[in-house]
């Protein structure tokens, strides 16, 4: 007997409650490598660490918009969840120092609130 849609609803509620409050996911895809996604994820995690900022920096899979490659997502409490657009290691660490530790948002970069 397969589960119920309550029973999947609280599988679902408990998958999202561990998930962290904070979080930075770069799109991973083959165009997000291709435009230079492997530099951005390596300097999120670099200027996370070096900030000692409670942040998860995870890779993701194709966010949608190709064009606008290296994508990064922003969920950081205080702030909008903001998706970034063609990010380099200068705006990669501009988003960690200004929206991540600021909660101000990177001017010029953003695709979507």
């Amino acid at each position: 007997m397969g589960m119920t849609k309550e029973e999947l609803f609280k599988m679902k509620d408990a998958a999202l409650a561990k998930r962290p409050q904070n979080w930075i996911r770069v799109g991973y895809s083959t165009c997000g490598i291709a435009a230079g996604a492997k530099e951005v994820y390596e300097t999120m995690i670099e200027e996370t660490r070096a900030r000692n900022l409670n942040v998860q920096v995870s890779k993701c899979g194709c966010l949608g918009l190709c064009s606008a490659e290296p994508l990064v997502e922003v969920n950081v409490e205080g702030a909008p969840r903001v998706f970034y657009g063609k990010v380099n290691k200068e705006v990669a660490q501009k988003i960690v120092d200004e929206h991540v530790g600021q909660k101000k948002l990177v001017e010029g970069h953003i695709y979507d609130i």
